[in-house]
Formats: structure tokens, sequence, C-alpha cells
């Protein structure tokens, strides 16, 4: 018998909740067959099967929490497709053969019969010997009641006579801190309310969304952008940029240039705090945030600052289609130094954005509207306008770098030349 078991999956993951089985039990497997989704918290990954042979056993159910070692299956590397080769099938044949005929004793109420049969199906979920099974019944003990040293679960016939003597019945499990301050937090209403569980990945952004704003001294600064000149030079050249790499030329690469353009003038802002030390990264790694039906996933556009405009909307739009399809990696999600939000996609208009830690900035987009400004020259023109915002750990960045790094990705959005000339 061979256990299938939680692999390593990756350095910062060590849990996850089982999603779907993709075997069920009495299946033949060949090595390497895929046998589980796991739910991690970043994304959903398949596990493998070390061995061949069919499944005997499913350990962990769907929406079960398991971490790395845990055994979520059990195999046999002989058995044959369809088959049980278990001796829990064994233990009720025995107790067929050995039940009182109906001569012995009176016909029992259909109630009594219910209890008895509900009884005999818990005993039947034990995993015991049939020898234990038969010592159980000798002397009228319940087997769930029953603890084992066993490590798979199993209840041997010593487990008996020792529960037999008092010494080893089950105590009654009471609940811990943990579980009693959860119970604690629940909130019962008078009206009809709908409890769903949160996925591990929601759990996940909470947990680190409420961290960041505990563990950085974050801070928020804004401007806006006069976004005529970008939205010109991209009507004039979409067509043949479509023609000429077979991909759209939106908005997404001006950005991601412009923040690599500031990041280079202001390196504090394309860094992070390692104990008491100032990582200062020389690489320019921007996580582009995309928003899924399982929450919010940050995808990097790695060496961003080595693509053109291209290369660089030709990635977003790789990764996009891999979030929606939940096919990221997880060196998709890892490593990056600076992140870009868009809230103006779904009509945002101001917002301030939370850090993606251990980052030390980002920046927020929002949707562009036309507004009334008044022009160097005094005169009034109806322009279209963006605001942005930074937000940044003020530990590693003072507020006058902080407005300067925006102010840069400003001048540059609203002359883009300078942009494509250096993509």
């Amino acid at each position: 018998m061979k256990e299938i078991k939680i692999p390593e999956l990756a350095e910062s993951i060590t849990e996850g909740t089982i999603a779907e089985w993709l075997v069920k039990k009495g299946d033949k497997i060949e090595k390497g067959d895929p046998v589980v989704e796991l739910e991690t918290d970043k994304v959903n990954v398949e596990v493998n099967s070390d061995f061949a042979g069919v499944i005997t056993e499913i350990v962990s159910q769907e929406g079960d929490d398991v971490e790395v070692g845990d055994v979520i299956a059990k195999l046999d590397e002989n058995g044959e497709a369809g088959g049980d080769s278990s001796q829990e099938e064994e233990a009720p044949k025995e107790e067929k053969k050995e039940a009182p005929s109906k001569k012995e004793e009176p016909k029992e109420s259909p109630k009594e019969e219910k209890k008895e049969e509900q009884s005999s199906k818990g005993k039947q979920d034990v995993i015991a010997s049939p020898a234990a099974r038969k010592r159980a019944r000798e002397l009228n003990i319940d087997l769930s009641t029953i603890s084992t040293r066993d490590p798979l679960g199993r209840v041997r016939p010593e487990d008996v006579d020792a529960a037999a003597k008092g010494g080893n019945e089950k105590k009654e499990d009471k609940p811990t801190k943990k579980e009693a301050a959860k119970n604690d937090d629940k909130t019962e209403f008078e009206k009809p309310v709908e409890r769903i569980k949160m996925s591990r990945r929601r759990q996940t952004i909470a947990k680190r969304l409420v961290e960041v704003q505990h563990e950085s001294a974050m801070l928020t600064t804004f401007n806006e952008v006069d976004m005529t000149a970008v939205m010109n030079l991209r009507s004039k050249r979409k067509d043949n940029f479509l023609k000429k790499h077979d991909v759209k030329l939106g908005f997404m690469s001006f950005f991601t240039k412009a923040v690599v353009g500031a990041l280079k003038e202001f390196p504090l802002i394309n860094s992070e705090i390692q104990g008491n030390e100032l990582v200062l990264k020389k690489f320019y790694d921007i996580g582009i945030a995309v928003s899924t039906d399982d929450g919010l996933v940050v995808p990097v556009v790695r060496d961003a600052d080595r693509l053109d405009f291209a290369g660089v909307e030709s990635e977003i739009s790789n990764l996009g289609q891999k979030a929606k399809n939940k096919e990221l990696q997880m060196n998709d999600l890892q490593g990056g130094t600076f992140t870009i939000t868009n809230g103006g996609t779904f009509g945002s208009m101001l917002s301030t954005p939370i850090l993606n830690a251990p980052q030390v900035g980002i920046l927020g987009m929002h949707n562009i509207v036309k507004r009334a400004m008044v022009m160097p020259d005094d005169s009034i023109e109806v322009r279209p306008m963006m605001y942005l915002a930074l937000s940044y750990d003020h530990r590693v960045v003072d507020g006058k770098e902080a407005v300067q790094f925006l102010v840069r990705i400003k001048q540059l959005l609203e002359d883009p030349y300078d942009l494509l000339l250096e993509g």
C-alpha cells in the first residue's frame, strides 16, 4: 500500500485546500498522473501521483485544508480498477455471519431498527481489523469510542481490550481557544443570511492587506495627468501597431514604461526592507494587478526596462489570459519590484491603493474623465484627465521623493514621444 502525499510546492507555500479530486476510489492511475487540484494562496496546482496502481482510499475531502507532507490518498500497486482491497469490506461480512438469528431475539420496532442501522454504519466507518470488530462485539463496546495508537488510525484487538478496562476510551474534544474565538466572532441574525466559506486565496488576501497596513508606514500622494498626448499617439499608431506586432496598443505599456523611467531616477522606490538592510534592486520587474473571479492576482512583467512597447503589451496580454484561465504558475507571481493597479477599468475616479508587500510603492490608475482645464495661456479647454495615486512606505521613501516620482510619471505621460524613443 502506497501513500499519496502533498509534495513541496514552493518556498513560501506550506499548505493549501483540496479544490477538486481528479480521481475517485477504485480508479487505476499511472505514475505521474494528476490526482487532485490544490488551491494555494496564489495559484491552483495539480498534485501528481508518484506511483501507479488503484486508489483504495481518499483520506482528505474537497474543501479540507492540508499541509505539505499530509497523506491525502492511498494506493494499491497490485490492485485492480474498480476493486477495493481494504479490509473495511471484510468486516461487515463477518458481522453478518455472526449476527444472532431472528429466533433468538424478539423483532425490534422500526425506530429501534433505524437506530441500530445508524449505529452499525458508524462502526463500519471506523478503520478496524476484523479481529478487533469481533472483540468489540463480544465486549459490547462501540468502536467509534475507542482511541488507538496506530499511526494510520486502525483499531486493533489490544485497543479494544484497553477500552474495556476503561483506560483507552476517547475523551470528548473540548473546543480550543482558537475555535472558541471563531465561534465568538459569529453574529447571529434574526433575518435570513447566507454564510459562504472564504476561499484560501481570499483569506490570504485579507490577511496580507491587514498585515501591510500594520507593518508599514503607508501614505498616498496624488496628482493628475493630461492624457491628450497619449490618446492622440495611440489613435495614430494603434492600427499599424496591431498589424506589425499582432497585439493591441493599450494604455498599460505607456504607464509601465513611464514607471520604469521614473524608478531609474528614484531608486529607493524600487527597493524593499530586509531586517536592518535596505535592498536597492537594479532590475525592473513590474507587477500588473489583475482582477479574477477568485480575487486579485499580480503577475509580473519581467525586465520591463528591456522590453519595447510591443513586448510589454504582449506580456501583459499573456499574463492576463493566464490569470483568467487559472493557468498562472508560481514564477509568474513572484519577485515583483513595483506594482501598477488600474481601478479605472471599473470606473474608479480616485482611490488609495494598498502596498503589495514587500514592495514600497504602488501606482494607482483611474478612469479618464473630460474636464475643463485652464491652459498656460489662461484659455480653457476640455481635456481627458486621469487622477494618479502613489502609495508608498514612508519608512523608506520621503514625501519629497514620492511627489517628485509621481510628477516625473506625469511628465513622461504628457510627452510620451520620449518613451517611444527609449522603448
